[in-house]
């Protein structure tokens, strides 16, 4: 049994060993860009393009292209993000919305087709050997961020559905670390979407 377990963790070590320097920038950066978006710190922002740049060399040596193209929209975002979150403190408007129920359906609708087209797309025109696991969870990360630059709750709740899908699938591509990473994610997530409902919910009442 003991052997067993020193087989274990020995495994799990040679693993973190081998883990590209890349990745570990990546989750550093991206562990802190996420806890300082649960506190509405607008720094998440700058620090999160590191996160992306690194995850964007990681993706493509995984030939998960998906997630590799995400980064590129995550750039973006991350600037559009920047500018939006400084400008709604600047005019002291609320800073958390609440999704409504047709918000809802645009935003599951725009990830089952998102996920068909990119699942289709990366089938058919890569060599990566899960298209469909990551043409979902691009377009949920896609919808996702989107929420977040905009300040609305529920992009927590996407949040956690995402991360969880991404730890098996990190796994399966040996990207052990980021495995460990997202499950974190999850837990930070879940705090998340609760901080920003006690923020909503105050600012409701004022």
């Amino acid at each position: 049994m003991l052997l067993l377990e020193s087989s274990f963790f020995q495994l799990i070590a040679d693993q973190f060993i081998h883990t590209t320097w890349l990745e570990w920038l990546g989750v550093f950066s991206g562990f802190i860009c996420i806890y300082l978006a649960t506190k509405e710190n607008v720094l998440s922002w700058p620090i999160s393009i590191i996160s992306v740049i690194a995850y964007a060399w990681v993706f493509l040596d995984a030939k998960m292209y998906g997630d590799m193209a995400l980064q590129f929209y995550f750039l973006f975002t991350a600037f559009y993000g920047w500018y939006f979150w400084i400008r709604k403190k600047e005019v002291n408007d609320k800073p958390v919305t609440n999704l409504s129920r047709k918000g809802w359906w645009v935003a599951i609708g725009s990830i089952v087709v998102l996920s068909v087209a990119l699942g289709l797309f990366l089938d058919y025109f890569t060599d990566t050997n899960v298209p469909y696991e990551d043409g979902f969870c691009t377009a949920m990360s896609f919808v996702a961020q989107l929420m977040l630059s905009r300040k609305i709750l529920q992009n927590w709740i996407l949040w956690i559905i995402v991360d969880l899908c991404y730890i098996p699938l990190y796994i399966y591509k040996n990207l052990n670390l980021s495995a460990i990473f997202y499950a974190f994610l999850v837990a930070i997530a879940i705090k998340g979407y609760i901080d920003w409902r006690k923020t909503y919910r105050r600012e409701q009442a004022n």
